[in-house]
């Protein structure tokens, strides 16, 4: 069991910057895939970006160049550096982890956080 907990959401203008942090109860540097998702207003959970256990990171095309994800296996942490924000990025954004190899799929991830609100007015 790996309980996940989001933090660092809130509002801000476009074209600004925000870190959301995910600490993890367990280290999961042992074979586990993170991931960051979100889900919009009447939209359905998206992929957002993913960082393997050997720290092989993918992202959605529409943050491509804007968003990093990172992790600190010291501190049991995952981390998505946000900037140049826009309206559309405004969503609940979930921390999630799963042993079985990354996906952008949210069915195949067992653990979640509870989420933390993005919120990006132009």
């Amino acid at each position: 069991q790996v309980q996940l907990v989001e933090s660092g959401g809130g509002s801000v203008q476009a074209g600004g910057s925000l870190r959301l942090s995910c600490a993890a109860s367990r280290p999961t540097y042992g074979g586990y895939c993170m991931a960051w998702f979100r889900q919009g207003p009447g939209k359905e959970r998206e992929g957002v970006a993913t960082i393997d256990s050997d720290y092989t990171t993918r992202y959605r095309d529409s943050v491509k160049g804007r968003f990093t994800v990172s992790k600190d296996n010291a501190k049991n942490t995952l981390y998505l550096e946000m900037s140049s924000l826009k309206s559309e990025d405004t969503a609940m954004y979930y921390c999630a982890a799963d042993r079985l190899g990354c996906s952008w799929y949210a069915r195949d991830f067992a653990y979640w956080g509870q989420g933390t609100q993005v919120t990006v007015s132009s």
